[in-house]
């Protein structure tokens, strides 16, 4: 898990800005249910996509 200190300070490049991590879920969010494909199952998804963007950008961004 990412925390405030890991991310890197953004750049004035508007042509390749910081990605931007995605929003957790509130609780109210989840029903409970046990759906095939929980509101959080989609965040770890695109938490994953972004931890991908921002190595990418950090590489970009030594």
């Amino acid at each position: 898990m990412t925390s405030p200190t890991d991310f890197p300070a953004p750049t004035d490049d508007p042509a390749d800005p910081l990605p931007l991590p995605p929003t957790a879920p509130e609780a109210a969010d989840c029903c409970g249910e046990g759906c095939v494909r929980c509101v959080y199952d989609v965040y770890e998804e695109a938490l994953e996509r972004y931890e991908v963007a921002l190595a990418a950008w950090r590489v970009r961004h030594p």
